[in-house]
């Protein structure tokens, strides 16, 4: 079963403490899509430019990713430049050039229309219940955002909130929905705004998963040498929802099983710039990696009857 997914597509420039790389191919629906496709059958709906190299339109195409909802305008792609600083946790943005992105306005084909799986990327939450609203009652719809749209856009994004199955967001996003720093009481209150599900992603400390009555947490993969974090969260994302796609399925074991096959993901992104380790792996390779994950993170200390309740929401 595919995925609808429908965000950014940009031209990256990265400087890092070690390198720098200019016009490298980024963009939320990209590093979602490549994630992705690895599990499921995937449609792109984006806009770029008249500059976008072809060469990153074939790469789509090889990875399996449908293109015929990229739409190429005239003007330029949406850039995006930024630092890294020396323990790859601070990021700055250096330039921020929307371009033909700032009148993107996704208009669905029938086709698309019919998707059972959905994944709204970090655009305007107007845009996000546009797509929403053309949709033909889709199975499982997964959101993300970030804090402009929580701060500038709030009452549209609380809107769109309603009709999602699942929110991920990073914990500085979390604490700024819900107005609280304590990640528990963040979760409870955001859950109440609509989402069935959360992911709170933390970076270099891995995510959280919170239900109505569970929560599960685990941490990011070790990885040795970190070369570029962009776009990690994109890649968990895809990694988790392409997995649930692949399986048809949404229940507690489902969900925490696509938790970690996207930690696998984001561990594989960061270790290369832009999207080129993601777009280079191989099925054999992510499985490995899913069960070395397993065995560095196996523990069980419960009875089967006991399940996976906790009075989160009691």
């Amino acid at each position: 079963m595919g995925i609808l997914v429908v965000g950014s597509v940009a031209l990256d420039s990265i400087k890092t403490p070690f390198e720098a790389r200019d016009d490298i191919l980024g963009g939320s629906a990209t590093y979602f899509s490549i994630a992705a496709s690895y599990f499921t059958d995937v449609g792109m709906v984006a806009v770029i430019g008249e500059d976008f190299p072809q060469a990153y339109i074939d790469f789509f195409r090889e990875k399996g990713i449908e293109t015929t909802g990229l739409q190429r305008k005239p003007g330029k792609t949406f850039r995006w430049k930024g630092e890294y600083k020396a323990d790859m946790n601070m990021r700055t943005t250096l330039d921020t050039q929307l371009n033909v992105f700032a009148d993107f306005n996704p208009e669905l084909s029938p086709a698309y229309r019919k998707q059972r799986y959905l994944f709204l990327g970090n655009i305007d939450p107007d845009l996000q219940y546009s797509v929403l609203e053309q949709m033909d009652n889709p199975e499982f719809v997964a959101c993300d955002t970030m804090n402009i749209w929580i701060e500038n856009n709030r009452e549209s994004l609380l809107k769109t909130l309603k009709k999602i199955d699942l929110l991920v967001i990073n914990d500085e996003e979390a604490w700024m929905l819900a107005d609280c720093s304590n990640i528990l009481p963040a979760a409870k209150k955001i859950l109440a705004m609509g989402p069935k599900r959360l992911v709170i992603k933390r970076g270099e400390y891995g995510a959280v998963l919170f239900g109505p009555r569970t929560v599960f947490s685990v941490p990011s993969f070790p990885v040795e040498n970190v070369v570029d974090p962009t776009g990690a969260g994109d890649s968990f994302a895809g990694g988790l929802v392409g997995y649930l796609a692949n399986v048809a399925m949404d229940d507690e074991i489902s969900m925490r099983k696509a938790v970690v096959y996207g930690s696998v993901m984001a561990s594989f992104n960061i270790s290369d710039f832009g999207a080129q380790r993601l777009g280079e792996l191989t099925f054999t390779e992510i499985e490995k990696r899913y069960r070395e994950f397993c065995k560095i993170t196996l523990f069980e200390d419960f009875n089967k009857k006991d399940g996976y309740t906790f009075d989160l929401l009691p």
